[in-house]
């Protein structure tokens, strides 16, 4: 048996009209593009969103912690000067003030015959004997001993310097 058409209905329809009662393909089709394309830009914006952070993170520089945090003010205050100022700052190189000063600190109480201080970075040294330890106490001790007998006799003389 033939179904026939209405006769006031066109003889050609499109392919894209389906029956009553048919799955309707191209919403699926177009659906399943739509959500694609969504996912696709959401993807394009959180990369590009994050471009600062990555530049700041590739380049081990030390202001990283301050892009992360414009990034995220800017993602979720929507207020783009946030992630422009993110992004000069990963772009910028700020001079390294605390290498330099450290070394100075350093020199200076080499200088003063002060031991200097160990390094939060470094292991404390608990392999090393305990009389080590009191040697280094006592030669601390005798430079600043000997600090101590300059600036003495320098102010009985009248000035520093005049040894």
């Amino acid at each position: 048996m033939s179904e026939l058409l209405h006769p006031s209905a066109p003889h050609d329809l499109p392919g894209f009209i389906t029956a009553p009662g048919d799955t309707d393909v191209l919403m699926v089709v177009v659906g399943i593009i739509l959500i694609g394309a969504v996912l696709a830009v959401g993807n394009l914006y959180l990369h590009l969103h994050t471009l600062p952070e990555r530049m700041a993170h590739r380049s081990q520089k030390l202001q990283f912690e301050i892009v992360a945090v414009l990034g995220l003010l800017a993602l979720f205050t929507h207020n783009h000067l946030f992630w422009v100022i993110g992004l000069f700052l990963a772009m910028i190189d700020l001079p390294d003030f605390s290498t330099p000063l450290r070394r100075i600190a350093g020199s200076v109480e080499k200088m003063a015959g002060v031991a200097p201080e160990p390094d939060a970075a470094e292991a404390p040294d608990h392999a090393a004997p305990r009389a080590a330890k009191i040697s280094d106490e006592v030669k601390t001790s005798a430079a600043l001993d000997e600090i101590k007998s300059r600036i003495q006799r320098d102010l009985k003389r009248g000035g520093p310097g005049n040894a």
